[in-house]
């Protein structure tokens, strides 16, 4: 009778705003610019949701800090680069089964809001 969907559940990190080296042109590697994350991480929350016990759930504060402590000390080119690293981080540290990372660049191209890369990957 077709496929039943497997409910997956989502820890979110929206907005997390980091500033860093980021950029390809001479005067880019000279400042620190924002870079903004927003994630979508596969998490079983149920058990979590029955103990109220943080050691059973995904730590997004622990993510965060991470994530931040990882950006502020890089240096990249590309905001590709960064997020694949982030996610790599986030796939393997944390042992997320699946993610999807939404990495902006505010302000990168001028009468633009925005310009972002979003990537989905899985461990």
């Amino acid at each position: 009778m077709g496929n039943v969907m497997k409910a997956r559940d989502l820890v979110l990190i929206e907005g997390l705003e980091v500033r860093t080296v980021i950029g390809i042109y001479d005067w880019e590697r000279d400042i620190r610019q924002t870079v903004r994350l927003d994630l979508e991480m596969a998490w079983d929350i149920s058990k979590a949701g029955k103990s109220d016990d943080i050691a059973d759930t995904l730590d997004y504060k622990a993510v965060s800090k991470r994530l931040i402590d990882y950006v502020e000390a890089s240096s990249f080119g590309l905001i590709e680069a960064l997020a694949e690293s982030c996610a790599t981080i986030i796939l393997t540290e944390f042992h997320v089964p699946w993610l999807r990372l939404k990495m902006s660049k505010p302000g990168a191209v001028r009468g633009s809001e925005n310009v972002a890369v979003l990537i989905e990957r899985s461990a």
